[in-house]
Parts: C-alpha cells; sequence; structure tokens
C-alpha cells in the first residue's frame, strides 16, 4: 500500500486519472500541480465528473483541493493528455511544488 504523497506524484508523473473522495463526493479528476500553496498541501485538478452536484456549480471545471481533505485516492488505469495550459489562464503562486504535469 502507498501513501497518498507516493500516489500524486505517481498520478501526475505518468498523467493518470485519479478517482478521490473529497468532502460527500466522489471525483474523477486530472491532477496538475500538487504542492503547498498559502501555508497549506494542496492539488489543483481538472475535474471530469463528481457524484453530487455542488450546489449549481458545473460539474467539470478546475478546482482547488486540500489534500488533508481527501479520504480516498485511487491512481485509475485511464491516462490523460497533459497540461491544459491555455485553458486556465489564472495561475496559482505555489510555495512549493511537489509534482506537476508538464
Amino acid at each position: 500500500m502507498h501513501s497518498m504523497d507516493e500516489e500524486l506524484r505517481f498520478a501526475i508523473a505518468n498523467r493518470r486519472l485519479v478517482q478521490v473522495t473529497y468532502g460527500e463526493s466522489v471525483r474523477v479528476v486530472e491532477p496538475h500541480d500538487y504542492g503547498v500553496q498559502k501555508g497549506k498541501v494542496r492539488l489543483l485538478v481538472y475535474q471530469r465528473s463528481a457524484s453530487r452536484r455542488d450546489s449549481g456549480r458545473r460539474v467539470e471545471g478546475w478546482r482547488l483541493l486540500d489534500v488533508p481533505k481527501i479520504t480516498e485516492c485511487v491512481v485509475m488505469q485511464q491516462a490523460f493528455q497533459g497540461s491544459r495550459g491555455a485553458s486556465y489562464p489564472r495561475h496559482y503562486s505555489w510555495e512549493i511544488v511537489y509534482a506537476r504535469v508538464s
């Protein structure tokens, strides 16, 4: 069994989709940036699907998740293309980057 840190680093390095349980929702996401932002360990993801709709929000789109709030993390076999660069104009500044999709 691997730690969540190892799972996230592997998923990003290999551009693999991840299924996470976050709050009351099971989400399928593309992990893009993983590191420390504003003193918190966070994961920037492009969310593809979720088991329940966030009140009025689109299911698909960019999300910034607090890693300690992820209760389950499963790296899937399915890969994703890689960086969505131009589709996300507002880049976050990170204090530490553990892993980033290239």
